[in-house]
């Protein structure tokens, strides 16, 4: 009987706790970084093409530059100004902000800051689906300039407990 070390996924990392924070760069002096409501799906794809150069002692393979793409899929609130600002950005060709934070791997450098990735770039594409059982789907691709840089994302307290529930007690809370 083949035994499997279950601890190997006691350390997985969830998907809810992957999150990507948006701002128009623009913005940058007077808006923070948002993360999208009610986002059911992230992604991020890097991918690099490369040319075969036939030779007498055979193919040489000279690697082209990376692209990178970050997918995301929300329902759509009600209210959203976020989806309006970056379908907005996207017929403007305004360049766009986007933070990867990993939630599950605090940063050393301070509160509330967590290990992640930096990217700029312009959305490329939005659809938004809207069959008649179900809720508004946004689907968001991002075309990123070079291949991001590696850093600590500061994400707010409100916006972490969308990925998470904090708990709370029992008590009155006095509000």
């Amino acid at each position: 009987m083949k035994h499997i070390d279950l601890q190997l996924f006691a350390e997985a990392v969830q998907g809810k706790k992957i999150v990507y924070l948006y701002r128009i760069k623009k913005d940058a002096a007077t808006q923070d970084g948002t993360t999208l409501a009610f986002t059911t799906e992230n992604g991020r794809t890097k991918s690099k093409d490369a040319d075969s150069t036939a030779t007498k002692d055979g193919s040489i393979r000279t690697p082209g530059t990376a692209e990178v793409e970050i997918t995301a899929t929300s329902i759509l609130a009600k209210g959203d100004e976020m989806i309006d600002k970056l379908e907005d950005a996207l017929d403007n060709d305004e360049l766009i902000e986007i933070w990867e934070a990993n939630l599950s791997e605090p940063a050393a450098t301070g509160n509330n800051k967590f290990k992640g990735m930096y990217f700029q770039g312009y959305l490329t594409e939005l659809e938004k689906t809207s069959n008649a059982e179900d809720f508004v789907e946004c689907s968001l691709t991002f075309g990123v300039n070079e291949s991001g840089v590696r850093g600590d994302v500061t994400v707010s307290v409100e916006q972490q407990e969308i990925a998470n529930y904090a708990f709370v007690d029992t008590p009155k809370t006095g509000a």
